[in-house]
């Protein structure tokens, strides 16, 4: 498959500013990663976890969360969109409809941008081994390790990937603004969701957005790159005519 075939149905675009917010954006995601890990793994940022934690919870009785039995409901519909079946579900679901439109490219980067976040995701449980919260019984079903939060990380990735791809096909800056802020708001209550039902620490959660937002600007870094040996190489076939 060609270059040219993998960006097919792409909106080019020569703001070269993007790249410069893109790489400023990764090393700020990846600093607030190895600052927030460093200190969980010296136990420094316990305390502070655990204060944010009982924030939601009643202050005579943590086991109790706090507002109406409706929220905790909610928070348990709200959580599932940051877990594995509905990201496999939306991800599946976009890359079809992008490949029988005939935009290949779109779709592979969305399967290995999502994909590639997800392995992440769980090498670092592995290799972090963090317990989760011993305060309070969690009120979801969790099977791996808690740093950082899979539901913050992956889910970070995948709408904030779904998000790039639909702004590259309109040019609407209403839309475009629309468009990431639901992105952005998506992956921030999910994040919440994770530590109001009591199955992550605060830290894990911020962990979880920092390296997702950088994740999702290495992968569309990757296709900004490509986009460019595109352009060149359509610039230098002119030029040999």
């Amino acid at each position: 498959m060609s270059i040219a075939g993998l960006l097919r149905g792409l909106k080019e675009r020569r703001a070269a500013v993007v790249p410069v917010i893109l790489l400023a954006v990764l090393a700020f995601g990846v600093y607030v990663f190895l600052e927030i890990a460093d200190k969980v793994a010296e136990g420094e940022i316990r305390r502070l976890d655990e204060e944010l934690f009982l924030l939601f919870r009643d202050e005579a009785d943590p086991s109790r969360l706090l507002g109406p039995q409706w929220l905790e409901e909610t928070a348990l519909e709200v959580t599932a969109l940051g877990g594995y079946p509905l990201i496999v579900l939306a991800v599946v679901s976009v890359a079809g409809l992008l490949l029988v439109s005939g935009r290949r490219g779109p779709a592979l980067f969305v399967v290995l941008s999502v994909g590639s976040g997800a392995l992440l995701s769980h090498i670092l449980k592995e290799s972090y081994g963090r317990a989760r919260p011993d305060l309070v019984q969690g009120l979801d079903l969790v099977h791996t390790a808690s740093f950082p939060s899979g539901h913050a990380l992956v889910g970070t990735v995948t709408y904030l990937t779904l998000a790039s791809l639909v702004m590259r096909f309109v040019d609407d800056w209403r839309v475009r603004f629309y468009v990431a802020g639901l992105a952005v708001f998506v992956a921030l209550i999910v994040g919440v969701s994770r530590v109001y039902l009591g199955v992550h620490w605060p830290s894990d959660v911020a962990a979880g957005w920092a390296l997702g937002v950088a994740w999702a600007s290495v992968s569309w870094l990757v296709v900004s790159g490509l986009q460019f040996y595109r352009q060149r190489q359509k610039g230098s076939a002119s030029e040999g005519q």
